[in-house]
């Protein structure tokens, strides 16, 4: 609800100066994309950036190795997959609607 709300007051400032907004990240759960839509409005387009697991895999590696980050092999894959069954009610959701855009 905090994001929510953070995410509300944002958009609503910048309403006169702005053509639409692009929001990364979020919402990352189906009942975060249910209450966007009911407390601000349906998007027009929603984009998936689609890559394999090992494009993530690898390109998490590398990030560990240029920051404080410690993740392991297995830490990352265990992420991975709870990103996907988090996300794919949500990418679902919206390919139903007709407005997702997957961008390989």
């Amino acid at each position: 609800g905090i994001v929510l709300e953070l995410l509300k007051e944002a958009m609503v400032s910048k309403l006169g100066d702005t053509k639409g907004f692009l929001i990364d990240g979020y919402p990352r759960e189906l009942k975060e994309a249910e209450e966007f839509e009911s407390k601000i409005g349906e998007p027009k387009l929603v984009f998936c950036l689609d890559c394999s697991t090992e494009t993530m895999s690898s390109r998490l590696l590398i990030r560990n190795q240029s920051s404080q980050h410690s993740d392991n092999a297995e830490t990352i894959k265990e992420g991975i997959e709870s990103y996907y069954q988090v996300s794919k009610p949500v990418t679902e959701y919206y390919e139903r609607k007709t407005q997702l855009c997957k961008v390989d």
